[in-house]
């Protein structure tokens, strides 16, 4: 029999980011606060539907750059100022997932240096950065602050525990780490984000020489900085390996 679409019940592709990003050595995400239904008034993760004439990575690319002003990282070209590492984390289909209709939704996984205060725009009432750990409770400060103890809408809290999950577990054996810093850090601030991330304190003597030991991981700039305080730091940018041997291993906490 000829092929009938009509003959099968229709359904909507979205693209949701956890965007990823340190502040003030805190691990944060971006969280909008959802200005029409279903679930206003809730905190969620930024996205939206995927237009007709788009694939799936330039729907992530584009919810991106009008949520945060970011631009989706080419890993084959220089590293722009404005740039984010984006890649594709899992893919949500509950058939319950959304109370409109049967909606599938592709997620994405943003890392970024620390970003600036972020705006609300389209069905979003207000936007801002939280540490991940009060936006996966729900009773948290995140909740208290917000004046709304309640999860994030749809099934947004899985979807942010497994991109938190990723950004933890690819950091331990990629270069990922280096998506979180400025172009030329110092060896401190790269620990400040292993720290963050993973949510443990990390002795400076031991990180140093594990870093700096491991080929293609960091490259001298030539350059030093005080911004810190204290004596002039030695800054470095990303090296060229995408995978780290040895790995940096996940202390047990």
């Amino acid at each position: 029999m000829p092929y009938d679409p009509s003959a099968f019940p229709a359904f909507a592709v979205t693209v949701d980011l956890v965007v990823l990003t340190v502040r003030r050595h805190s691990l944060c995400a971006l969280a909008v606060r959802r200005g029409e239904s279903p679930f206003k008034g809730r905190w969620a993760l930024p996205g939206g539907f995927v237009r007709p004439d788009e694939d799936l990575a330039v729907a992530a690319a584009r919810e991106l750059a009008e949520e945060t002003g970011l631009l989706a990282h080419d890993p084959t070209l220089p590293v722009p100022p404005n740039a984010a590492h984006l890649e594709q984390l899992a893919t949500y289909g509950d058939p319950k997932r959304d109370p409109r209709m049967r909606v599938v939704s592709v997620a994405h996984l943003a890392l970024a240096p620390d970003l600036p205060a972020p705006r609300a725009g389209g069905d979003a009432h207000s936007v801002r950065w939280a540490p991940v750990e009060s936006l996966l409770d729900q009773e948290g400060a995140f909740g208290r602050d917000s004046d709304l103890a309640a999860p994030l809408a749809f099934d947004h809290a899985r979807i942010l525990a497994d991109g938190v999950e990723r950004a933890r577990s690819k950091i331990e054996y990629s270069s990922l780490a280096t998506a979180f810093c400025p172009q030329e850090f110092t060896v401190g601030e790269l620990r400040r984000v292993y720290e963050a991330v993973w949510g443990v304190a990390l002795d400076p003597r031991n990180f140093h020489r594990k870093v700096t030991g491991t080929p293609g991981f960091l490259v001298p700039t030539g350059g030093t900085t005080t911004r810190q305080g204290g004596r002039p730091a030695q800054l470095f940018r990303a090296g060229g390996a995408t995978l780290l041997n040895p790995p940096m291993l996940r202390p047990e906490v």
